[in-house]
């Protein structure tokens, strides 16, 4: 099924007690993008400035990613600086410059109109809205948002949940979305609100998943080396839709394994700055993390 992302294409500049980069590759939709291309072709809508490099577009195409819907626009690309502690859970944003991401106004090509399965990552809920007004007969929709659109931008916000059949938001934005503090009835209350699945994230506690009638939970893989947590949401995002985009199913047996995915391809992009991990990752390595994530979690019962 053809899979359609719209987000940010950034540079993020990140220092975490392992290391720090300056203007590197970064971005909701980039990451999403990266992951995804392991399991399907990716169509992306996101806007640049003339400040991007061609190298950078080179590699977003060297994975299949259609940038038909990449908009270049006159200014600096949109930035990123935060800094992570020991507790890699959260970032302490330093310094967030939209530049030409400010007054971005996704336009899809007709290309693009007819995709099956969109994703709509983390960006005001009225562009997102927008966007999802241009498909013409999406299959399955999810989206991701975060707090600064759930305290400003309820309305909108809420508008579109009646639109998706999937919400991945992490455990903080999960307990602010619904007023509860248990994520149970935090759960119950969200989709209440319109999405048929929630898969709320919790970093490195795994992953949990409801769908109204049953609760799916998944560790984190656990992992020697962490450099930079930057993106992982969004690269189990990838592995998520990516893998149902190529299932063709959206049933819970494929959604259970579709977690399972996003939690394989978050493990490897923690492992390195920016998209690094993500650049030379292999099939082969994918396939043999997911046996081991399966060694991991598999128990019998007497």
């Amino acid at each position: 099924m053809s899979l359609l992302v719209v987000g940010s294409v950034a540079f993020d500049s990140v220092k975490t007690p392992f290391g720090e980069v300056e203007n590197a590759l970064g971005g909701s939709a980039t990451f999403f993008s990266a992951s995804a291309s392991y399991f399907t072709k990716v169509s992306l809508v996101a806007v640049i400035g003339s400040d991007f490099p061609e190298e950078h577009l080179t590699f977003l195409k060297s994975k299949g990613v259609n940038l038909e819907g990449l908009q270049r626009a006159e200014g600096k690309t949109f930035r990123w600086k935060g800094e992570y502690g020991y507790a890699l859970n959260e970032a302490r944003t330093l310094d967030t410059q939209l530049n030409v991401f400010q007054s971005f106004k996704p336009e899809l090509p007709e290309s693009y109109r007819s995709a099956e399965v969109v994703f709509l990552a983390n960006i005001d809920p009225d562009l997102q809205y927008n966007v999802l007004e241009q498909v013409r007969r999406p299959k399955w929709v999810a989206c991701d948002t975060m707090n600064y659109w759930i305290e400003g931008k309820r309305s909108s916000l809420l508008k579109i949940l009646k639109k998706v059949d999937l919400l991945l938001i992490n455990d903080g934005e999960a307990r602010q979305l619904a007023g509860e503090a248990n994520l149970v009835n935090a759960a119950r209350n969200i989709l209440s609100l319109g999405p048929k699945i929630l898969i709320i994230k919790r970093g490195e506690y795994g992953a949990l998943m409801f769908n109204g009638k049953s609760i799916f939970a998944v560790p984190a893989f656990p992992l020697e080396k962490i450099f930079d947590p930057t993106g992982a949401g969004d690269t189990f995002a990838g592995g998520v839709m990516g893998y149902l985009s190529k299932a063709k199913s959206f049933d819970d047996h494929h959604l259970r394994r579709a977690i399972v995915y996003g939690s394989v391809m978050a493990s490897f992009n923690v492992e390195a700055f920016s998209l690094d991990r993500l650049r030379d990752l292999s099939q082969e390595e994918i396939s043999a993390r997911s046996r081991a994530f399966k060694e991991l979690t598999h128990f019998e019962v007497s």
